[in-house]
């Protein structure tokens, strides 16, 4: 089952028009928040990385086997965050089989994220991803790591990771708001060098998806 799963995944991944999309959970989490981040993700991708990606994501249920259509699903919110038994069952089979999680927390997403993340992979822990690691290295290059989008507690942006025979698969950065970068400019006034910084944070993750 598992390699079927991994066959239709990776021709998902190969597809002439690739697509993404965000994760439409429950518990009661805006899941909807940062409706424009996406879209200029991919914008920003297929001008400047050569990504072939559908304008508009798609919505997708942690528990529909549609999430296996898409090599890269989103999660954001400020809330609750509950996944059911199937759901979590379901998420990790696609995590096995090649599909890549990131989680952006929109502040407040954090205390009810991690146990939902430890009811997936029980005995993997979230690690720390070093500034060194190649989702930093290419096509742009951050030194330092995860950038500083928003400010708001002022703490420190960290990336943390759930790896799967050495490759990244679920992705989480906290205390960094890159969906809030993402989004079009009027919507939080963001400079255009926060903007772009986010942009490309951004393209280092899909560009690392589609190319390990």
């Amino acid at each position: 089952m598992k390699k079927l799963y991994a066959v239709f995944l990776l021709i998902s991944i190969s597809s002439f028009a690739q697509e993404i999309a965000l994760v439409k959970y429950n518990g009661g989490g805006d899941w909807y928040a940062n409706p424009t981040s996406l879209p200029n993700l991919i914008q920003f991708c297929n001008a400047n990385i050569g990504t072939i990606i559908k304008p508009k994501p798609a919505t997708v249920s942690p528990g529909s086997s549609d999430i296996f259509s898409y090599p890269y699903v989103h999660m954001t919110g400020h809330g609750n965050v509950v996944f059911n038994d199937a759901e979590i069952s379901n998420l990790k089979k696609y995590l096995q089989s090649g599909g890549f999680l990131h989680i952006d927390d929109n502040y407040g997403m954090d205390q009810y994220i991690r146990k939902e993340i430890k009811k997936i992979f029980p005995n993997n822990s979230l690690v720390e991803i070093p500034a060194t690691h190649a989702i930093f290295q290419k096509p742009f290059l951050f030194s330092n790591g995860l950038p500083k989008i928003h400010e708001h507690e002022g703490k420190r942006p960290q990336a943390f990771g759930i790896f799967i025979d050495s490759k990244l698969v679920l992705l989480y950065t906290f205390e960094c708001d890159l969906g809030y970068g993402w989004e079009d400019p009027e919507v939080h006034n963001d400079p255009a060098g926060v903007r772009e910084k986010a942009l490309k944070m951004g393209a280092n993750i899909i560009n690392y998806i589609f190319n390990n």
